[in-house]
């Protein structure tokens, strides 16, 4: 939980600058950051458009996501517009057709790789990316959410440490939903 949650905080707060009212688009919103970061946006007051795929729109619905966008069968950019910022979880030509769903002055945030500068500065927009850093206040308010039952945790499965290979591969090879946790006692 301490470094998923403070990655999707930290990206969603200290650098995307996300407010009550605003919208955010978060790709990526099943997987393990994404999931707790549509949390976070919603608890905060923002419309949270996700893009997962089909089999996952429920799921954030019921995390409290505005839109689920298919993004195996759709194309986010034609049912997405004038968001605030986007929280990029996935990278590659996900991240680049993202620049045309930003307003003016909004913000495209990474955890995986650097947004174009260029691209920031023709969509008149801000690009950034960022590595999580410790931050214990910060996991003191995320638990105030979870206690509060704002914000809940999915795991999709837990293996004992000695089978870590097939948590592993399971990452690797099948579609995860939440986190996948590793029991290292009994």
């Amino acid at each position: 939980m301490p470094l998923a949650g403070l990655t999707a905080w930290q990206g969603l707060f200290d650098h995307g600058g996300l407010k009550s009212g605003q919208r955010v688009l978060i790709h990526g919103g099943a997987g393990g950051v994404g999931h707790l970061a549509v949390q976070f946006a919603k608890a905060a007051g923002a419309f949270v458009a996700t893009t997962v795929s089909a089999q996952d729109f429920d799921f954030v619905r019921a995390l409290g996501a505005d839109q689920a966008v298919d993004y195996k069968n759709q194309r986010f950019e034609e049912l997405v517009e004038d968001v605030d910022l986007v929280f990029d979880l996935v990278a590659g030509e996900t991240q680049d057709r993202s620049w045309d769903v930003l307003k003016p002055g909004g913000t495209l945030v990474s955890t995986l790789s650097e947004p174009s500068a260029v691209k920031a500065r023709l969509h008149r927009a801000r690009g950034v990316s960022y590595l999580t850093k410790p931050n214990a206040a910060q996991l003191a308010e995320i638990s105030r959410l979870i206690d509060a039952g704002k914000v809940r945790p999915f795991v999709q499965a837990i293996y004992p440490l000695e089978e870590v290979a097939r948590a592993e591969e399971q990452l690797e090879k099948q579609h995860t939903r939440g986190k996948i946790v590793l029991q290292v006692a009994a």
